[in-house]
């Protein structure tokens, strides 16, 4: 038998997550836990990445998401879809976190009037494909902008667009994640790519916008 195949055929008797998550509940086991964590880690690392901008935050944020999952077990319930409480316990416990941050740096360094309002981004370069030399200056300063515009987005947009583009989620499953209608993702969805194209005209506009120069006073003679 082929590895391909031997593994394919490991998938068709694993334990679904449902199963193992039914496990965790009525017996605590540890071993259908770490399955779990194993199967998910990396999806929820990605999604706390991008709601963030940060890579560092998010690998906390993805053990906390799993530390909450296990210390709240009982919460979840027989007949429902683990993947959809797992992506709705991820997504509520960051931006959660996103907003205690915020407020708390909010009331420690309240604003000056005039500075400037930089989104309280943090943003840290994700894994590279890695481009040819001659592409990666380009490539990382898009990158920037894309990651710095993500996280500029309302909650309601971000959320849309991460689950889809970068999840590759179906608007029903991400329907299912928000309890909203289908037709209202959908529109989301549109409105939420409009105002990350406006985000990145303004980014990337100020990046190829020469900077100013500064005008200086002639030197003044004086005549004796």
């Amino acid at each position: 038998m082929s590895a391909s195949a031997l593994q394919t055929l490991k998938s068709l008797i694993a334990p679904s997550d449902e199963q193992l998550m039914w496990r965790v509940q009525t017996a605590d086991d540890d071993g259908a836990f770490a399955s779990l964590v194993r199967r998910w880690e990396e999806p929820i690392r990605r999604l706390c990445a991008r709601l963030t901008g940060d890579l560092h935050r998010a690998e906390d944020l993805a053990q906390e998401v799993f530390a909450r999952l296990f210390a709240h077990r009982q919460s979840f319930r027989q007949g429902s879809k683990f993947s959809t409480y797992l992506w709705r316990c991820a997504l509520n416990h960051t931006y959660s976190e996103l907003r205690r941050t915020r407020n708390r740096r909010e009331t420690l360094f309240p604003a000056s009037p005039g500075d400037e309002d930089d989104g309280g981004l943090s943003v840290e370069d994700f894994p590279a494909d890695g481009p040819l030399p001659h592409e990666s200056a380009s490539r990382k300063e898009t990158g920037e902008a894309v990651r710095g515009a993500l996280t500029e987005l309302p909650e309601h947009y971000r959320s849309v667009l991460v689950l889809r583009h970068y999840e590759d989620l179906k608007f029903r499953e991400i329907a299912e994640i928000l309890g909203l209608p289908e037709g209202t993702v959908k529109t989301r969805m549109t409105e939420a790519l409009n105002e990350m194209a406006r985000l990145l005209r303004r980014r990337l506009d100020l990046k190829l916008a020469p900077a100013p120069t500064r005008r200086t006073r002639p030197t003044e003679i004086s005549v004796l």
